[in-house]
Protein backbone atom coordinates (compact mmCIF):
# COMPACT_ATOMS: atom_id res chain seq x y z
CA UNK A 1 0.00 0.00 0.00
CA UNK A 2 1.34 3.45 -0.90
CA UNK A 3 1.31 6.12 1.80
CA UNK A 4 0.10 9.39 0.24
CA UNK A 5 1.36 11.41 3.21
CA UNK A 6 4.90 10.05 3.41
CA UNK A 7 5.44 8.90 -0.17
CA UNK A 8 6.68 5.41 0.55
CA UNK A 9 5.30 1.94 0.96
CA UNK A 10 3.93 1.30 4.42
CA UNK A 11 1.39 -1.03 6.01
CA UNK A 12 -0.28 1.98 7.71
CA UNK A 13 -1.24 4.60 5.10
CA UNK A 14 -2.70 6.91 7.76
CA UNK A 15 0.60 7.27 9.63
CA UNK A 16 3.38 9.73 8.77
CA UNK A 17 6.75 9.13 10.38
CA UNK A 18 9.94 11.12 10.35
CA UNK A 19 13.27 11.20 12.12
CA UNK A 20 16.26 13.43 12.72
CA UNK A 21 19.63 12.07 13.80
CA UNK A 22 22.77 13.63 15.23
CA UNK A 23 25.82 11.41 14.88
CA UNK A 24 28.00 13.91 16.81
CA UNK A 25 26.16 12.80 19.95
CA UNK A 26 27.91 9.43 19.66
CA UNK A 27 31.25 11.20 20.17
CA UNK A 28 29.92 12.81 23.33
CA UNK A 29 28.68 9.41 24.49
CA UNK A 30 32.22 8.10 24.08
CA UNK A 31 33.48 10.93 26.30
CA UNK A 32 30.95 9.84 28.94
CA UNK A 33 32.08 6.23 28.65
CA UNK A 34 35.70 7.35 29.01
CA UNK A 35 34.86 9.26 32.22
CA UNK A 36 33.18 6.15 33.61
CA UNK A 37 36.17 4.02 32.65
CA UNK A 38 38.51 6.47 34.38
CA UNK A 39 36.42 6.27 37.54
CA UNK A 40 36.49 2.49 37.48
CA UNK A 41 40.22 2.49 36.77
CA UNK A 42 40.81 4.79 39.76
CA UNK A 43 38.75 2.53 42.00
CA UNK A 44 40.51 -0.66 40.95
CA UNK A 45 44.09 0.41 40.39
CA UNK A 46 44.47 3.33 42.77
CA UNK A 47 47.80 4.00 44.44
CA UNK A 48 46.69 7.29 45.94
CA UNK A 49 48.44 8.17 49.14
CA UNK A 50 46.49 11.36 49.83
CA UNK A 51 43.62 9.59 51.56
CA UNK A 52 40.51 7.57 50.94
CA UNK A 53 38.22 10.61 50.89
CA UNK A 54 39.93 12.17 47.88
CA UNK A 55 39.94 8.83 46.09
CA UNK A 56 36.25 8.19 46.81
CA UNK A 57 35.30 11.67 45.62
CA UNK A 58 37.31 11.22 42.41
CA UNK A 59 35.81 7.80 41.67
CA UNK A 60 32.24 8.90 42.36
CA UNK A 61 32.74 12.15 40.43
CA UNK A 62 34.13 10.43 37.34
CA UNK A 63 31.45 7.75 37.31
CA UNK A 64 28.60 10.23 37.94
CA UNK A 65 29.86 12.64 35.26
CA UNK A 66 30.30 9.75 32.84
CA UNK A 67 26.77 8.44 33.45
CA UNK A 68 25.24 11.90 33.03
CA UNK A 69 27.08 12.55 29.79
CA UNK A 70 26.53 9.03 28.43
CA UNK A 71 22.81 8.80 29.10
CA UNK A 72 22.17 12.48 28.46
CA UNK A 73 23.64 12.25 24.99
CA UNK A 74 22.23 8.84 24.07
CA UNK A 75 18.74 10.11 24.88
CA UNK A 76 19.11 12.69 22.10
CA UNK A 77 20.99 10.82 19.36
CA UNK A 78 17.76 10.92 17.37
CA UNK A 79 14.15 12.01 17.56
CA UNK A 80 11.19 10.23 15.99
CA UNK A 81 7.99 12.01 15.00
CA UNK A 82 4.83 10.03 14.35
CA UNK A 83 1.59 11.53 13.08
CA UNK A 84 -1.53 9.40 13.11
CA UNK A 85 -5.25 10.20 12.89
CA UNK A 86 -5.41 11.38 16.50
CA UNK A 87 -2.06 12.82 17.58
CA UNK A 88 1.52 13.87 17.02
CA UNK A 89 3.94 11.80 19.07
CA UNK A 90 7.59 12.69 19.64
CA UNK A 91 10.02 10.10 21.04
CA UNK A 92 13.69 10.65 21.78
CA UNK A 93 16.63 8.28 21.74
CA UNK A 94 16.73 4.52 21.67
CA UNK A 95 14.26 3.93 24.49
CA UNK A 96 11.85 6.66 23.44
CA UNK A 97 12.21 8.84 26.51
CA UNK A 98 11.41 11.64 26.87
CA UNK A 99 8.17 11.20 24.96
CA UNK A 100 5.39 13.66 24.26
CA UNK A 101 2.02 12.92 22.72
CA UNK A 102 -0.02 15.91 21.53
CA UNK A 103 -3.62 15.23 20.49
CA UNK A 104 -4.52 16.94 17.21
CA UNK A 105 -7.41 18.60 19.03
CA UNK A 106 -4.73 20.64 20.88
CA UNK A 107 -2.97 21.75 17.67
CA UNK A 108 -4.02 25.08 16.11
CA UNK A 109 -1.56 24.90 13.22
CA UNK A 110 1.84 23.81 11.96
CA UNK A 111 4.66 25.77 10.37
CA UNK A 112 7.91 24.87 8.65
CA UNK A 113 11.11 26.34 10.14
CA UNK A 114 14.07 25.93 7.74
CA UNK A 115 16.72 26.65 10.36
CA UNK A 116 16.23 25.35 13.90
CA UNK A 117 19.55 25.62 15.74
CA UNK A 118 20.70 24.30 19.12
CA UNK A 119 22.24 27.74 19.77
CA UNK A 120 18.84 29.45 19.64
CA UNK A 121 17.39 26.91 22.08
CA UNK A 122 20.32 26.74 24.50
CA UNK A 123 21.74 23.42 23.30
CA UNK A 124 20.67 19.97 22.22
CA UNK A 125 17.89 18.09 23.90
CA UNK A 126 14.44 18.77 25.28
CA UNK A 127 14.38 22.54 25.75
CA UNK A 128 12.06 25.21 27.13
CA UNK A 129 12.44 28.95 26.70
CA UNK A 130 9.73 31.26 27.99
CA UNK A 131 9.82 33.49 24.91
CA UNK A 132 9.99 30.62 22.38
CA UNK A 133 8.13 27.62 23.83
CA UNK A 134 9.29 24.02 24.02
CA UNK A 135 11.50 22.12 21.57
CA UNK A 136 13.23 18.84 20.90
CA UNK A 137 16.47 19.73 19.13
CA UNK A 138 18.87 16.97 18.09
CA UNK A 139 20.61 18.77 15.24
CA UNK A 140 20.70 22.01 13.27
CA UNK A 141 18.33 22.16 10.33
CA UNK A 142 14.72 22.04 9.35
CA UNK A 143 11.95 21.54 11.85
CA UNK A 144 8.24 21.57 12.53
CA UNK A 145 6.69 24.23 14.75
CA UNK A 146 3.34 23.23 16.21
CA UNK A 147 1.14 26.10 17.36
CA UNK A 148 -1.04 24.85 20.20
CA UNK A 149 -4.43 26.19 21.19
CA UNK A 150 -3.14 27.18 24.64
CA UNK A 151 -0.79 29.71 22.99
CA UNK A 152 2.38 27.65 23.35
CA UNK A 153 4.57 26.27 20.58
CA UNK A 154 6.37 22.96 20.29
CA UNK A 155 9.29 22.70 17.84
CA UNK A 156 10.78 19.41 16.63
CA UNK A 157 13.82 18.96 14.40
CA UNK A 158 12.93 16.34 11.81
CA UNK A 159 14.09 15.47 8.31
CA UNK A 160 11.59 16.31 5.58
CA UNK A 161 9.85 18.78 7.88
CA UNK A 162 7.92 20.38 4.99
CA UNK A 163 6.22 17.03 4.32
CA UNK A 164 5.44 16.71 8.02
CA UNK A 165 3.83 20.17 8.05
CA UNK A 166 1.76 19.28 4.96
CA UNK A 167 0.63 16.04 6.62
CA UNK A 168 -0.31 17.80 9.87
CA UNK A 169 -2.19 20.53 8.01
CA UNK A 170 -4.02 17.88 5.97
CA UNK A 171 -5.11 16.20 9.20
CA UNK A 172 -6.18 19.49 10.74
CA UNK A 173 -8.07 20.43 7.59
CA UNK A 174 -9.77 17.02 7.42
CA UNK A 175 -12.22 18.09 10.08
CA UNK A 176 -10.55 17.19 13.34
CA UNK A 177 -12.98 18.69 15.88
CA UNK A 178 -11.84 21.94 17.45
CA UNK A 179 -8.96 22.63 15.10
CA UNK A 180 -8.07 25.06 12.35
CA UNK A 181 -5.04 25.53 10.14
Amino acid sequence: MRDHLHGKDTPHPDVWTGRATNRVQWLLALVGAACMALGIELAVESAWTSGITALAMSVVGCIAAGLLVLFGTLAFVHVDLKLDKESVEVRCGHIGVPRRRIPLTHVAGAEFDPCVTPRHWGGWGYRWRPEKGTAVVVRRGEGVVLRLWDGHTFTITVDNAEAAVRAIRARLGAGTPGTAV
